[in-house]
């Protein structure tokens, strides 16, 4: 059974102070990072910051065809996906672990 007076309750409160300042690091980091996801061989491009917003979008103009838009668009979705997988990835690299607290 977990007893909470074997815990020294300042040193707990220091762990979840520097945990803290390191996601706002971290955060701030991934906020001046931009991955780039791409579909179609690179005919489509789409740039995601490190916090997963959507910030860019490139079309190759041979992509575009008026009579078939549902490649297109399924090219677009496909580009953003594997820019927020990347993004997530980078996250996941960039967050600071968490300490076992023996809880």
């Amino acid at each position: 059974m977990f007893d909470p007076g074997s815990m020294d309750l300042s040193s707990l409160l220091a762990q979840a102070q520097e945990l803290q300042t390191q996601l706002e690091q971290a955060q701030a980091e991934l906020g001046t990072k931009v991955v780039t996801g791409s579909a179609g061989g690179g005919l489509v491009e789409a740039q995601v910051s490190g916090t997963g917003e959507l910030i860019g979008l490139v079309i190759k103009p041979e992509v575009v065809d008026p009579e078939d838009t549902e490649t297109l668009a399924d090219l677009v979705v496909a580009a953003v996906r594997d820019a927020n997988a990347q993004a997530m990835a980078l996250a996941a690299a960039t967050m600071p672990q968490l300490p076992d607290l023996g809880v």
